[in-house]
């Protein structure tokens, strides 16, 4: 799992039927505890987040598994909205 910053949403009309019913946001992964990474990523949200909030993500294989399905075709999914983070360094 990584965490991730929600930075936009996505739409796309035309896509694989199974996507249908499924919402996608833009993540960009944190560096540390206040920065994010340059890349971004697409991922299907399963909790309802919002833009600018630090979200739990799975990848992988786990990500199909979050919406019961193996077939979905998808390898990264929002799965928990972090409330705070304590970070000892």
């Amino acid at each position: 799992m990584l965490i991730g910053k929600v930075v936009g949403n996505l739409w796309s009309t035309k896509k694989d039927d199974k996507l249908n019913g499924n919402r996608f946001l833009i993540i960009r992964k944190m560096k540390n505890s206040e920065e994010v990474e340059e890349k971004i990523y697409v991922a299907a949200d399963k909790v309802g987040a919002g833009i600018g909030e630090l979200v739990l993500v799975t990848t992988g294989s786990n990500a199909k598994l979050t919406f019961d399905s193996q077939t979905l075709p998808i390898d990264m999914a929002i799965i928990g909205i972090i409330d705070s983070i304590d970070l000892s360094e």
